[in-house]
């Protein structure tokens, strides 16, 4: 007699099913424990629709710094590697831009306008994506080495780097303190749980199974070549 455990089953489908998993685990003993086990650490690595985009939110945020440091080096006149704020520039443009935020304007959005909830904010954060991907447009052209060589196009990028941080610095606060919480109050659970699996499904697809982690090294390689990475370089000197 065999026995499978969807790895993706929930914990919904777990208790249901309580009692014969109950009989079972007494009929085949140790080994289907230890798949029960296993199957219980996957639900509890899975995490909730929110917390997916905040944690995203803090790629971005990441990617920001990377800006900061350019404009300082821009602002200067020192060196600084264009490919590194290239690199930054893509993660904006394909994992923010063209993920998280097409996660917002299909899954998140249309449920508040739907619900008639906090219209305004999904108004003016569908604009603020839209300006956002004209000014990645003038990053990723000025992002070279060719362009660095005029004063014209350094002041330009500068300003498309310092425009993009004074927007989603705002943008991505008044989302996870404001539209983010909410969305409990216009779904319903079972409902919220599938918007977590939808998010992940479609990571997988655009980025691979490790879509999330790929990005943070991504961000982390950059802060690396920009001499960003180390955190105790932030730390105030008493």
């Amino acid at each position: 007699m065999k026995f499978s455990m969807d790895p993706s089953a929930t914990r919904r489908r777990f208790l249901k099913s309580g009692l014969i998993s109950g009989v079972a685990l007494i009929s085949v003993g140790p080994p289907l424990v230890a798949a029960e086990a296993k199957g219980n650490e996957k639900e509890e690595d899975e995490i909730a629709p929110t917390e997916d985009l905040m944690r995203e939110h803090g790629v971005l945020k990441r990617v920001l710094l990377t800006y900061r440091e350019v404009i300082h080096r821009l602002d200067a006149g020192e060196v600084f590697p264009p490919e590194a704020l290239a690199e930054a520039a893509g993660i904006i443009r394909h994992f923010i831009e063209d993920y998280h935020e097409k996660l917002e304007e299909d899954f998140l959005f249309p449920r508040f306008e739907k619900a008639g909830k906090l219209t305004d904010l999904t108004r003016v954060l569908r604009e603020q994506h839209q300006a956002g991907r004209r000014v990645t447009d003038v990053t990723l052209r000025l992002a070279k080495a060719k362009a660095l060589k005029s004063n014209s196009d350094r002041q330009q990028l500068a300003g498309s780097l310092r425009q993009f941080i004074r927007m989603y610095e705002p943008h991505e606060a008044r989302e996870d303190t404001v539209l983010f919480p909410a969305l409990h109050r216009i779904v319903t659970p079972h409902e919220f749980a599938s918007l977590g699996e939808d998010f992940e499904k479609k990571e997988h697809q655009l980025f691979g199974q490790d879509g999330f982690e790929a990005m943070v090294e991504k961000v982390t390689g950059i802060e690396q070549r920009l001499g960003i990475y180390e955190l105790r370089q932030f730390t105030p000197k008493a």
